[in-house]
């Protein structure tokens, strides 16, 4: 049964069972694991192959040491940046026009009366998953549409690292209405690449102070006419 068939239901456990997948591994997520699979299971959204998938990644959670799947989250999602799962990281980065996107996000989510908890940002992928549940589903499926390239660059990042996640995004994939297949990822920065500060006194830009040891150039301005420079603390008159 395909998430959008002929009558146009929604899937509405399957979208909602997918943003709990993505969110931080809590104890209750572990222990409601079962329940989770059966949710997938009745609703029937997606391809059996898909299914059997998500089941393992479901008893991954559940099964594995819960520290180490805690850990094993930050360190894919919190620390890797092809792998974040805060969308407007991919293609807005830093940059100022993030947080009117961010605002704009928001205001779509509160006209369809659903808010936010202060510690939740509306560009997690698990936020729009949340919202696309409570849409009708060609509005659902557009909305999801939108953002596919991200999801399959996201995709693409956690399957090069065979991690068991890689089955949740292929599942948004499908929901969205593409195919889950894989494009070329580049390789995240290193650590001490991505963490490095800019050396002390190294300069403060080319039109500016040139690093230690370098020539510095002298700009002599002329004076304007009928004032004289000012003299520098402690110099003699």
């Amino acid at each position: 049964m395909a998430f959008f068939s002929s009558a146009q239901k929604p899937a509405v456990h399957t979208l909602r069972v997918l943003a709990h997948l993505l969110r931080y591994p809590t104890t209750a997520l572990r222990e409601h694991a079962a329940e989770l699979r059966d949710a997938l299971r009745a609703e029937a959204a997606l391809a059996p192959a898909r299914l059997v998938e998500l089941d393992a990644l479901l008893v991954h959670l559940s099964q594995q040491p819960a520290l180490d799947v805690e850990a094993d989250y930050v360190e894919l999602f919190d620390r890797g940046r092809s792998t974040a799962l805060h969308l407007f990281e991919h293609v807005l980065g830093d940059s100022r026009d993030r947080g009117p996107a961010m605002i704009d996000l928001i205001q779509t989510y509160e006209k369809a009366g659903l808010c936010l908890d202060a510690a939740e940002l509306p560009d997690h992928l698990s936020v729009l998953l949340e919202f696309a549940s409570t849409q009708p589903a060609p509005v659902a499926r557009e909305f999801l549409a939108e953002s596919a390239h991200i999801v399959r660059a996201i995709f693409s990042a956690l399957l090069k690292r065979q991690s068991p996640y890689a089955s949740a995004l292929a599942a948004v994939l499908e929901l969205a209405g593409e195919k889950a297949e894989p494009v070329p990822v580049a390789a995240d920065p290193g650590i001490d690449e991505s963490w490095a500060e800019p050396e002390v006194f190294g300069g403060c830009s080319t039109d500016g102070q040139a690093k230690p040891g370098q020539p510095q150039p002298i700009r002599i301005l002329k004076a304007a006419p009928g004032r004289h420079p000012t003299p520098s603390p402690g110099a003699q008159a």
